[in-house]
């Protein structure tokens, strides 16, 4: 499987959504997309890890698919928006290092 960076995912979201003449939806309608995503990714974890398990009708996605789909919404939200998702997990990665540098018990910190 060939790996991908995030600009390369958004790149390649980007030419799939722009051969379309409807382009990319409104952010509330991607807002409301990604909740939708969202849901159904809780489902597959439900029946997959919880106490629920499907009925035999039930369809056989997954907990994989409804990753990608959510991944899919995101990249379609962040390049609807002109956002970078490089540059915004840098941001959230320096946030989490910094605010929460020790906030956790580090696996090097352990007798």
């Amino acid at each position: 499987m060939e790996e991908k960076s995030l600009a390369e995912i958004q790149r390649e979201v980007d030419a799939y959504i722009s051969q379309f003449k409807e382009g990319y939806f409104s952010p509330l309608a991607l807002m409301a997309r990604l909740s939708e995503e969202v849901g159904e990714l809780a489902r597959e974890v439900n029946h997959a890890y919880g106490e629920k398990p499907k009925k035999p009708e039930e369809a056989d996605n997954s907990v994989e698919m409804e990753l990608g789909d959510i991944l899919f919404i995101l990249n379609c939200f962040a390049n609807s928006l002109n956002i970078d998702l490089t540059e915004a997990h840098n941001k959230v990665m320096n946030k989490f290092n910094t605010r929460d540098a020790d906030r956790w018990t580090r696996i090097s910190d352990e007798p």
